[in-house]
C-alpha cells in the first residue's frame, strides 16, 4: 500500500483518487496515435525521451549552481544533492541569456533538434519553442497546487504543450507531476478560472485548488502519477490541470517547464524574445485570493 502526501493530503495509489500514468512508448512511432492519446487522456507519458546520460549530465550543472549559491549540505558530496538546513527552493525562470552561462546543458536537451521534431510530428506542422524556459529545484516539504497552465500564458493559441522533465531520478516521494484525468473536460472551471490571467486579474498562487481531493469530490476525476527516471518526461496542453506531490525527501527534486506550440499560431508576447518581460503585472497590486475568485465564480 503506497500512501503518498499531495500538499495537506495523504493519497493512495491504487484507489479512488490516485492511480498510474499510462506509458505512450508503446504509439511512439504511430503519429495519429499519439494526438489521439493527447486528445483522449490530456497527456503523453514518454519514457526514455531524453538521453539519460545527456540529462544527467545538465544535472550537475545545476547541483553546481546550487552549491555555488549555498543551497547544498555543505557536508554531502555535491553529487548527492542533499538540501542544506535553511532548505530554501531555487528558481531560475528566464530566456536563453540569462540561463546559457550556467545550464548550456539543460537549454541542449529541451531545444535539441530530437525535440523540436517531435513537436513537428505531433503538432502537424513546425513547432517553436517559448524562449522563456522554467528550470527549478524543489526543497524538502515543497509541491504546487493544482492548476492549469493557461491562466499563466493564455494570451496567444490556446494549443500550447508543456514538457516537463526531471534531471534526475524522481520517486514518488521526491515529489513527482500528477495529472487529473478528465480535467481537460471541466467545461465550467475551464469556462471561468481557465479565462483567467494573472497578470491582468491578480489572483494570488493562480492555483486553483491545493486540496487534490476536494477537486475529485467536487468535479470527479482522478489523480495519476508515476515514478519517473531521467530522460523520462510528460507532455500535456493547456487545460490539463495538474499539481505535484509533496517532496519528502532532504534531497532537491531538480525538473523543469519548457513550452512548445505551432509556429504558425498567435504567440503570448511574454515568454518570447531576447529578454522575454515573463510576469510584468501580476501582484502590482492587491490580490485576490482564490477562495474569493472561486467564490465570485461560482466554482
Amino acid at each position: 500500500m503506497t500512501k503518498v502526501m499531495m500538499g495537506s493530503r495523504e493519497l493512495e495509489l491504487d484507489s479512488r483518487y490516485l492511480t498510474e500514468l499510462r506509458s505512450a512508448n508503446d504509439i511512439l512511432d504511430d503519429t495519429q496515435a499519439l494526438q489521439a492519446r493527447l486528445q483522449e487522456d490530456g497527456y503523453l507519458f514518454i519514457r526514455g525521451f531524453h538521453n539519460r546520460d545527456e540529462v544527467l549530465q545538465a544535472r550537475a550543472q545545476f547541483l553546481q549552481k546550487l552549491h555555488a549559491m549555498g543551497r547544498l549540505d555543505p557536508d554531502a558530496p555535491i553529487e548527492e544533492g542533499k538540501i542544506a538546513a535553511d532548505n530554501k527552493s531555487a528558481m531560475w525562470g528566464g530566456g536563453t541569456e540569462q540561463l546559457m552561462p550556467d545550464f548550456p546543458q539543460f537549454l541542449d536537451i529541451v531545444n535539441h533538434p530530437r525535440v523540436m521534431s517531435f513537436f513537428d510530428r505531433l503538432l502537424g506542422g513546425k513547432a517553436m519553442t517559448y524562449d522563456f524556459k522554467w528550470p527549478r529545484a524543489i526543497g524538502h516539504g515543497g509541491n504546487t497546487g493544482a492548476h492549469y497552465d493557461v491562466v499563466y500564458m493564455g494570451r496567444g493559441t490556446k494549443k500550447v504543450y508543456t514538457m516537463w522533465t526531471p534531471f534526475d531520478d524522481v520517486p514518488l516521494e521526491k515529489g513527482t507531476l500528477a495529472m487529473l484525468l478528465g480535467s481537460q473536460h471541466y467545461d465550467k472551471i475551464k469556462g471561468t478560472y481557465g479565462e483567467m490571467d494573472v497578470d491582468r486579474d491578480h489572483v494570488a498562487t493562480g492555483w486553483f485548488s491545493e486540496d487534490p481531493i476536494e477537486i475529485v469530490d467536487t468535479y470527479g476525476g482522478q489523480w495519476a502519477t508515476s515514478a519517473f527516471e531521467a530522460g523520462d518526461v510528460i507532455i500535456f496542453g493547456m487545460y490539463m490541470m495538474h499539481a505535484s506531490l509533496n517532496n519528502s525527501t532532504n534531497r532537491y527534486r531538480i525538473s523543469s517547464d519548457t513550452r512548445y506550440q505551432l509556429a504558425s499560431e498567435p504567440v503570448d508576447e511574454r515568454w518570447v524574445g531576447r529578454k522575454p518581460k515573463g510576469h510584468y503585472a501580476w501582484g502590482s497590486q492587491p490580490m485576490k485570493s482564490v477562495a474569493e475568485a472561486r467564490k465570485e465564480w461560482g466554482v
